[in-house]
């Protein structure tokens, strides 16, 4: 393609198929739940059955939970979306598919064919849509718009729903100060952390030094329990190319980086893939679709480090340096790789510029809240009953996301709190979820947005043990290159470890936020500085959880194994034997079908036969 006619006439010749279309969400998550199976599956009964029929992997449509997720689409009827699938169920799919009709059972929801499908499309078949299904309630799903819809591995598939447009409209009707300008209107904030204004590092870095200048996607997405960017570089892959390619004609770069962790091996083979079909196409290299533009994308693989995420510790990283952050000033925009100004944003952020630029800056502008404008993902775990990946307004109530879409608490457990923003994020209370969910809201909760993570939290969450966690996860990821962090995280763990053990009392807790304070505020680099956040939002929230602890030695949610005494309830046990069969030390005893009776002194309190009784007979003191 050299030319926009002819990337034009390409994307219009992309058509829908003629055949039945059998789409299975093939990223992490839905491998980890079997889909790998359950595609092989449906292409083996393909073909004993005789059916002719498009086979694909596809990205994740969000509701993890229900994974493996199976689409079937029929020509001229939309798609139906089903799960959760098993290989074993494979041969019921393509017996349908070869009667010209949807499935019935494990039914989600109905989709469209296409984006623009009218009211007569919808009433062609009789089954509700997707989007009136409570996971999908209340989401506005724009940046993951293709993910579940396309094949990643597929340009065609980019370019028939639009993919490379916005880059065909900045370089044919936008001079380069024009995009920053419309990106600077459309209120775009950093979807990475911080959320500082993505226009403004954009106009620094163009106003920078002299060539050559850098673009880098920070793909180093490392915080427990979170996916979005993974999500988004395993299920759209050239959205992500489109978006550096607008970034590096709008700062006059011609080199960019995309920096993903060596744990996303899937996330950097689609990458490379979509890559390679970029340059045959003549989408990367030089004189890109004929306007005297050149760029071109290299895939770095991380360090494997959580502080490499860090901007300056990712150029050391990519520089072949050991991945230390080091002071600011100079930030990367005046001088960064190689000490050339250089552009650093996340994978979300970049996602968002071709929708910017295709649909004008008022319409991303629409949906938002006071400064935080557009649409966020999130990723959804925890204690929760519907997880997955959402995406809603910014501005949407925390209860909205918690309660409306993720259902609450699984298996009905009352729903205490949140955990938002990683190890460098804070706790949030239940009574707080009026709370929007944006950039401001979130700071003054003294807690971050950070990537997107939220993890609901039950009454059998910890809050101890919970900070307890995040300070091991920071003491191991930590650099080591500052004192306050290196010697400071490791006191706080040891002092967690403590109270959790039963031996606190409650001027430890006064000392915990003391160096928890001191930590935050001599820490060299973002790390540090917010590694303390889950001991202080949680002390703050939930300081009678801590008391309990040190005053009473008893851990409310029974987690804190030192502090954990178990018991059978005898009116209650039926005699199964299945907490002694779970039992890895043999201190339950008893008869079958009689009432059986636990060793306190042989117990090492691992929590097996609490999880395995079925009858509420396991008590926790």
């Amino acid at each position: 393609m050299r030319t926009t006619e002819e990337l034009d006439r390409l994307a219009a010749a992309c058509r829908p198929s003629e055949l039945p279309r059998i789409a299975v969400g093939t990223s992490s998550c839905g491998l980890a739940a079997g889909a790998g199976e359950v595609i092989e599956a449906l292409r083996h009964e393909a073909a004993r059955q005789g059916l002719v029929c498009r086979i694909v992997g596809t990205g994740c449509l969000g509701f993890c939970g229900a994974e493996p997720l199976v689409e079937v689409g029929l020509p001229g009827r939309g798609r139906v979306v089903y799960g959760p699938v098993g290989a074993g169920e494979a041969a019921g799919f393509i017996t349908a598919a070869c009667e010209d009709r949807f499935p019935e059972a494990k039914l989600l929801g109905w989709l469209p064919e296409e984006e623009s499908a009218g009211p007569e499309h919808r009433a062609a078949v009789a089954i509700t849509p997707l989007v009136a299904h409570p996971f999908y309630q209340g989401q506005l799903r724009r940046v993951s718009r293709n993910l579940g819809r396309i094949d990643p591995d597929s340009l065609e598939d980019a370019l028939r729903f639009g993919g490379y447009q916005a880059l065909a409209r900045a370089l044919g009707a936008m001079s380069p100060e024009e995009v920053i300008a419309e990106v600077t209107r459309s209120g775009l904030r950093g979807r990475g952390g911080a959320g500082y204004p993505t226009g403004r590092k954009w106009a620094i870095t163009r106003a920078g030094g002299q060539a050559p200048k850098y673009l880098v996607m920070n793909g180093d997405e490392g915080d427990p329990g979170a996916y979005m960017d993974r999500s988004l570089m395993e299920g759209d892959p050239h959205a992500l190319i489109e978006g550096m390619l607008i970034g590096g004609y709008a700062m006059g770069a011609e080199r960019g980086i995309l920096y993903v962790r060596a744990e996303y091996p899937l996330a950097q083979q689609r990458l490379r893939t979509a890559l390679s079909q970029a340059r045959q196409a003549g989408l990367l290299g030089r004189d890109i679709l004929g306007r005297g533009f050149d760029f071109d994308l290299f895939l770095v693989s991380g360090a494997g480090a959580f502080v490499s995420g860090e901007e300056t510790a990712l150029i050391n990283a990519v520089e072949g340096r050991t991945a230390e952050p080091h002071p600011r000033p100079p930030y990367p925009a005046e001088a960064g790789l190689y000490g050339r100004p250089t552009c650093i944003n996340n994978v979300e952020t970049w996602a968002n510029i071709p929708l910017i630029i295709r649909h004008g800056a008022d319409w991303y502008a629409g949906p938002g809240h006071e400064q935080s404008r557009g649409t966020k993902l999130f990723c959804l775990v925890g204690d929760v009953a519907r997880p997955g990946l959402v995406e809603v307004p910014l501005g949407t109530p925390l209860s909205a996301i918690v309660h409306g879409i993720g259902g609450g608490g699984r298996d009905g457990l009352a729903v205490k709190g949140l955990q938002t923003g990683g190890p460098s994020g804070g706790c949030i209370p239940a009574d707080a979820f009026d709370l929007p969910a944006d950039y401001e809201s979130l700071h003054r909760m003294d807690t971050i947005m950070g990537s997107g993570g939220l993890v609901v939290l039950s009454q059998q969450s910890c809050m101890v043990d919970l900070a307890r966690y995040f300070m091991r996860f920071s003491l191991d990821e930590s650099c080591g290159k500052c004192t306050p962090c290196r010697e400071g995280v490791e006191q706080l763990s040891r002092m967690l470890e403590h109270i959790a053990a039963g031996g606190g009392t409650l001027a430890d807790l006064a000392r915990l936020e003391e160096l928890a304070r001191g930590v935050a505020a001599t820490s060299l680099c973002g790390l540090g500085q917010t590694a303390p956040n889950p001991i202080l939002t949680s002390l703050r929230h939930f300081r009678a959880e801590y008391e309990a602890h040190v005053r009473e030695q008893r851990c409310p949610a029974g987690v804190c194994a030192a502090l954990l005494h178990l018991s059978i309830d005898e009116e209650r046990c039926t005699g199964c034997g299945l907490c002694a069969l779970q039992c890895p030390v043999a201190a339950i005893s008893g008869e079958k079908k009689q009432a059986h009776r636990l060793d306190a002194t042989l117990c090492i309190r691992c929590r097996a036969c609490l999880e395995a009784c079925q009858f509420d007979a396991v008590r926790v003191e």
